[in-house]
């Protein structure tokens, strides 16, 4: 899925690499000293319609939430159903890999994308979680069975 015109490589990964993944995105979820980057503002928002930006999906779907806390449990609640893909951020090649999710709220397609990393500290940045350009019915989830 190409929802971004950014700089990413495809990285191909299994139905287990996904659930350890998950795994290792609500170990940091659980640590209350994990730092959480939600990038509410994109470049590409300027030439995107509102509706499809990150600041107006989660003010529509957690009007009364601090978008970082709705963020923590809206991953933690992630499956490996949800997953759509695993990309390589070319623009930041040292980095961790970005993780794609798809998700369904209020009848509504949401693209989710984000990379943790654990170092000495957790770290979770969210680059995307607004309303998908690309319906649903035209992505391949890999392991939505």
């Amino acid at each position: 899925m190409n929802e971004s015109k950014g700089k990413f490589n495809k990285v191909p990964k299994t139905r287990e690499d996904v659930a350890a993944y998950l795994s290792k995105l609500r170990y940091a979820l659980q640590d209350e000293s994990t730092l959480i980057h939600f990038q509410e503002e994109r470049c590409v928002d300027q030439n995107r319609q509102k509706e499809y930006t990150n600041v107006y999906t989660v003010a529509e779907l957690f009007p009364d939430e601090s978008p970082k806390e709705a963020m923590r449990r809206e991953l933690a609640n992630l499956k490996v159903q949800n997953y759509i893909e695993t990309v390589k951020d070319i623009r930041y090649p040292k980095r961790s890999e970005l993780w794609v999710f798809g998700k369904r709220y209020m009848g509504k397609d949401v693209y989710i994308k984000f990379r943790v990393e654990i170092i000495q500290r957790n770290y979770i940045f969210i680059l995307s979680f607004h309303f998908s350009t690309i319906p649903f019915s035209e992505v391949r989830f890999p392991f939505a069975n």
